[in-house]
Order: structure tokens, then C-alpha cells, then sequence
């Protein structure tokens, strides 16, 4: 078996694939069900592009909404940099839902200010449920007609729109930034680089098996990361942390052969064996047959995490990145 079984993803398609599919999917929205636009109380109508207040669009009287074309109209709004303060009327897991001038948009939980950090589903959505019927001042950050997506952010109102483009022109892939993590999520880590956010796809946050990212960042942590690819025109930008280090499979052949004994770490126990942390970053894996000799339930009742044990190398290829190792036969004459 393998401690990262997953095939390399490209810097592009961890931008578009990972970064937008699993942030933006709307499928699982727990409210509403209707698509119609919240008319205000007060029986007024949409304030049309020419007309603002303090750089915000709010409602006039006398306009009809189906006067103009409302994705162009957000695409003006978006290119102008311009702020909405729209009412939060549903959300998902994966962040809040609004409408404006009858299209539903989307506020990732990562572009909110201050959102707590949250293991627990059930906890992140208790938490996004707060924000019901809400008001929140907001900038378009992505738009696409023709897959229905209005994306929103909350943390873009806090950086202007020629600063944000100032740092995008000297962001390039290859270099090295310094940011603050602003959120996790089950596909990777957000990283702020001082006005612009970038992601860490969990492939790229460690040459080692990563189960959630929250096992290598936290929340507001600083870090070292390396750029991969810059999206300007949509706002991309592709990170990595595990690429601020050497990989450690292209030399393991070099460094253990079968029959080595090794010292490690059970770092996970799953149903079909034990990982062993052998090295910064380096797992190998104990598979259930060579736990130990005999019968026995479950890999659990012969090793926890936690535990350090010394195995012994059974198998080395660096090119599939797999390190088998085995308990059977590692007497404590061999410990000593």
C-alpha cells in the first residue's frame, strides 16, 4: 500500500477543480427553495447603476427591475469594485446565500470576516445559521453567466480593488510568500498574502498523507508558502506548503533497503494496517498482516497513534512513494 495513493493534481487544476468545484458548489443549499427576489418592505424598486449612495447600490423608487440586464449590471459592480449590502436569506455548508435583483449568490464561509474554525459540521452550520436574515456588505468577487455563479466576499471590502491588483501584478508562480491562514476547509487551507487569498489544495500541504488540513495548520497561523499559479482576471491564486521542502521519496531508495530496521511514529490506524511517521514528512505502512503474529480483531488491538515502535523495511519505490514495513520478526534484541 501507499501513504499518498492520490496522483498529482496540476497547479491549474487545483485552481480550477479544487479551488472553485468544491468552494462554490451550491447543490446542498438547506435554504430557500424560492428563487424569486425578496422585494423591500417599503414597495420600492432597484436603484439603477447610475444612481448609488455612498458607493453602495441600494433601492429607488420609481425603477423597475427588469429594466436592465442583471448580470450586466453586476458585471459593471464588479469591475467598479463597488460594494452591495444585500440580506443573507440562506446558507449551506459550505457558506451563506443572498440574492440580488433575482439572481442567488454565494458567500464562501472562507470570505467571511472573523469566521470561526469549525471541526464539527454540524457546529460550522449552527454557526452559518446566525446569519439568517442578516445584513452584510460585500463585493462580487467571480461571475459566470453560464454556470448561473455569483460569488461574493465580505473580507474583499477590507483591501481596495487597486491594492488587490498591485499585489496580483507582483505575484508569479515560483515565488515565495509569507501569509496568515484564514480558513480551513475538508480541501485545503486559505491563506491571506495581505490583500489577496490564496489556497492551499490539501495535496499541497505536506509530502505525507494528510487527513484533514487542521492536522497541519491552524486558524491565523503564519506561513511560508510557494506559489504555483496566478489567476488574476478571476482572482486565483494556487499555493503550496509541502513544496517550501525537498520531496523525501525522491531519495528514500537511497536511504533504506529491505531488511533496514527503522524507529517511527504510529501517525493513523485504519482497518487494513498502520501508518508509521518515520521521517519529517516520510510515512510507511504497516499492512495487517504484519502487525503481528496470531489473530486479532482489529489493527487497533496491536498498535495506537501515538505509540513509537521500530519496524523493519520490507519493501522500497520511491517512484509509487511506498515504504512497507512489518512488526513480525523485530525481537527485542533488534530494538536494543
Amino acid at each position: 500500500m501507499t501513504a499518498d495513493t492520490s496522483p498529482e493534481m496540476s497547479p491549474q487544476q487545483q485552481s480550477d477543480d479544487a479551488y472553485w468545484a468544491a468552494l462554490f458548489e451550491q447543490e446542498e443549499a438547506l435554504l430557500p427553495t424560492d428563487n424569486k427576489p425578496e422585494a423591500p418592505r417599503d414597495g420600492s424598486k432597484w436603484l439603477p447603476l447610475n444612481r448609488r449612495i455612498d458607493g453602495r447600490f441600494r433601492w429607488s423608487d420609481g425603477e423597475r427591475p427588469e429594466e436592465a440586464d442583471p448580470w450586466l449590471q453586476a458585471q459593471e459592480i464588479m469591475d467598479a469594485d463597488e460594494t452591495l449590502t444585500l440580506s443573507i436569506i440562506g446558507f449551506n455548508k459550505g457558506g451563506l446565500l443572498v440574492q440580488w435583483r433575482g439572481l442567488q449568490g454565494f458567500v464562501p464561509a472562507s470570505q467571511l470576516i472573523d469566521f470561526p474554525q469549525f471541526h464539527l459540521e454540524s457546529e460550522r452550520l449552527n454557526a452559518l445559521r446566525q446569519w439568517q436574515a442578516q445584513e452584510l456588505t460585500l463585493k462580487i468577487i467571480e461571475l459566470n453567466r453560464e454556470l448561473n455563479r455569483l460569488i461574493f466576499s465580505e473580507r474583499a471590502t477590507l483591501v481596495e480593488a487597486d491594492q488587490r491588483e498591485k499585489l496580483f501584478f507582483r505575484i508569479e508562480p515560483g515565488q515565495i510568500h509569507e501569509g496568515t491562514v484564514t480558513n480551513l476547509t475538508n480541501f485545503g487551507a486559505f491563506v491571506d498574502l495581505g490583500g489577496v487569498e490564496g489556497l492551499i489544495h490539501i495535496s499541497e500541504l505536506s509530502w505525507s498523507r494528510v487527513i484533514h488540513p487542521s492536522d497541519i495548520l491552524e486558524p491565523d497561523q503564519e506561513v511560508r508558502v510557494k506559489v504555483l499559479n496566478v489567476d488574476s482576471e478571476n482572482g486565483r491564486v494556487a499555493l503550496s506548503l509541502k513544496r517550501m521542502r525537498e520531496n523525501p521519496w525522491l531519495t528514500v531508495d537511497e536511504r533504506f533497503k529491505p531488511g533496514q530496521l527503522v524507529e517511527g511514529v504510529i501517525s493513523n490506524v485504519v482497518s487494513f494496517g498502520a501508518f508509521v511517521m518515520i521521517e519529517d514528512e516520510l510515512e510507511g505502512l504497516i499492512h495487517i498482516s504484519q502487525l503481528a503474529e496470531g489473530v486479532f480483531l482489529h489493527p487497533r488491538n496491536v498498535v495506537q497513534k501515538g505509540q513509537i515502535v521500530v519496524a523493519r523495511v520490507l519493501k522500497v519505490d520511491g517512484a509509487n512513494k511506498r515504504l512497507a514495513l512489518t512488526l513480525r520478526g523485530v525481537t527485542v534484541d533488534d530494538v536494543d
